[in-house]
């Protein structure tokens, strides 16, 4: 059982089906959501990678003590922040907020760092850090984005794997990582705690 982001996922065998609130194949496991919500806090002074470290440990252990008495499952949680000069963005609360946060984007190359922690009868976080350069941006542009209802829930306000993708001139780093689940740390971690996801 995963706890990605404010949700819980299920890890199962490739051959096994479980109901959940919703369902979907990635490699050769099946992963079931049921989502819950927590705050989100970022202090102005932290360092974004102590920020984004802390945050994921947060969730991991806010759904290990949701578990039940009976569960010995590991929990996992996961969290992303994108960072452009000295500015720390994260979800944007509304349109205009959005719109501020691609203008920042815009013609420049940012970082966005992602941190993933489990939690279980020990915990350990593991974080990715990529470079993110977005071709100059058009007012406009950053308006119908926007609509497109995408920016909404992402940090930094876009993401890569929608439209956004045709803003991008260059990455330095990992996809997944920008995506918000570094696959190959997140394998990583998974293995520390003897939870293999291909044998």
């Amino acid at each position: 059982m995963i706890w990605l982001a404010g949700i819980w996922i299920s890890v199962l065998p490739h051959s096994h089906r479980a109901a959940g609130n919703c369902c979907a194949r990635s490699g050769s496991i099946l992963n079931c959501c049921r989502s819950i919500s927590m705050k989100r806090h970022l202090p102005e002074k932290e360092p974004p990678e102590a920020c984004v470290q802390r945050l994921a440990l947060e969730k991991a252990r806010a759904g290990r003590a949701g578990q039940s008495a009976a569960s010995v499952l590991p929990v996992m949680g996961a969290d992303t922040i994108v960072v452009a000069g000295d500015a720390v963005l994260g979800k944007p609360a509304d349109r205009g907020a959005a719109i501020e946060m691609l203008q920042l984007l815009s013609g420049s190359t940012h970082r966005v760092i992602t941190a993933v922690a489990l939690a279980g009868d020990h915990e350990a976080v593991c974080m990715n850090t990529s470079h993110v350069t977005f071709r100059t941006l058009t007012a406009r542009e950053c308006e119908a984005y926007w609509e497109t209802g995408e920016p909404q829930d992402k940090a930094g306000a876009y993401a890569i794997q929608g439209l956004a993708a045709m803003f991008i001139t260059r990455l330095e780093g990992s996809y997944s990582g920008v995506m918000g689940l570094p696959l190959y740390e997140t394998a990583a971690l998974l293995q520390e705690f003897g939870i293999r996801l291909l044998v």
